[in-house]
């Protein structure tokens, strides 16, 4: 069951697992709502960069992946 999360004005891309009976979320999108940024996905490549300049890398290396965008 894929899913649009209203918050106040700003809609954010969910998945449902059935199997694992979890909600998987947007990052960029949760980024988006909480901090009215105009380019969630722009703010995150760049912290990315500023952890690798530091020496300091995220957990996995990975890009983003896609969500389904099932707005209608």
């Amino acid at each position: 069951m894929s899913a649009i999360k209203l918050f106040e004005t700003k809609q954010d891309r969910s998945e449902w697992d059935q199997e694992a009976e979890t909600w998987f979320f947007s990052i960029a999108d949760v980024v988006d709502t909480l901090t009215d940024s105009a380019d969630a996905a722009a703010d995150r490549r760049k912290l990315k960069q500023r952890l690798k300049a530091e020496d300091n890398e995220t957990v996995t290396n990975c890009h983003g992946l896609k969500m389904q965008n099932n707005l209608k």
